[in-house]
């Protein structure tokens, strides 16, 4: 006779329950209950008082209830040319950053993923170790490094390279420098996470078939890494888009960028749901890099899909 089932045990089943609710009440507690609070406030009415917008739903009494839902807020961001060209030029920094990100940081990624094994955790902690400095602090520095009477002018003089000071700071040049130098960690270790499992074996049977080692990078060991180039990317482009501090210290007040646009709305102008709009458009912006990200997963997975 067959064995019976025995039921599942009910200390088993807490623990599925654990397991399964615990990301989901992170993610309704610090996703989805924040993202409703500036969605409401996105629909409000600026007003002088605090907080600073009308009340989605009002009580008018005798079991009477309005809500009042305002979209002035989103056709004005549509609408006006200074947040239209504020979007488009966050995305082209954070485009080319991300790609610097990528040129520079594929081959240290690949250099510590290929390092003997002894070398590799020191390579490493080289990466990891500016993340022990504030975040604040390593962007004021460069403040130092890179204006007229900085160290690169210096450095550069001293050289014979430049007759007269290089004026960096408060250019895009500066923020481009200041982005790549803080996010190129988050391009680096998810490479070097991706290239550490690769098979080498692939490569041997390569270079027994006669491909030279540059083709054998371009044919076996780029597909391969393409996981750990799309984490990446991601990893660097979507906080990019955002960014406020590189861009407000190193870019200097005439910078045009989502980042700096939230700031003067929320704490400039008061206007909470004019800057709320702004976020609602800037996530949904975002979500489009996610989306390609999930089907380019599923083609690399499955490529008949």
């Amino acid at each position: 006779m067959p064995p019976t089932a025995h039921p599942r045990r009910p200390g088993r089943r807490l623990s599925r329950l654990v397991n399964i609710g615990i990301p989901y009440l992170w993610l309704g507690i610090f996703f989805l209950l924040p993202f409703v609070i500036v969605l409401q406030i996105s629909l409000a009415e600026p007003r002088l008082a605090q907080p600073p917008y009308t009340a989605l739903v009002e009580w008018l009494g005798d079991g009477v209830m309005t809500i009042r839902i305002d979209l002035q807020n989103y056709l004005l961001v549509l609408s006006d040319d200074i947040y239209l060209v504020a979007f488009m030029n966050s995305l082209k920094v954070a485009f080319f950053c991300t790609l610097l990100c990528l040129l520079i940081g594929y081959p240290m990624a690949y250099a510590i993923a290929t390092a003997p094994s002894r070398w590799r955790i020191p390579l490493l902690m080289l990466i990891i170790l500016p993340f022990w400095t504030s975040f604040l602090i390593r962007v004021y520095a460069w403040i130092g490094i890179l204006q007229t009477s900085g160290f690169l002018n210096n450095f550069l003089l001293w050289l014979g390279l430049i007759d007269e000071p290089l004026a960096i700071l408060y250019t895009q040049t500066a923020i481009y420098i200041g982005i790549v130098y803080s996010y190129l960690p988050f391009m680096i270790l998810p490479l070097y996470a991706n290239l550490t499992r690769l098979d080498r074996t692939l490569l041997e049977a390569a270079a027994d078939l006669g491909c030279r080692p540059f083709r054998a990078f371009l044919r076996v060991t780029l597909p391969l890494s393409r996981a750990g180039i799309i984490a990446g990317c991601m990893l660097v482009f979507i906080p990019v888009v955002g960014e406020f501090v590189i861009p407000d210290l190193l870019g200097g007040p005439d910078t045009l960028m989502v980042g700096r646009m939230l700031w003067t709305e929320f704490f400039s102008n008061v206007d909470w749901p004019l800057a709320s709009a702004l976020a609602i458009l800037l996530l949904g912006l975002l979500v489009i890099p996610f989306v390609l990200m999930q089907r380019w997963q599923l083609a690399a997975e499955d490529p008949d899909r």
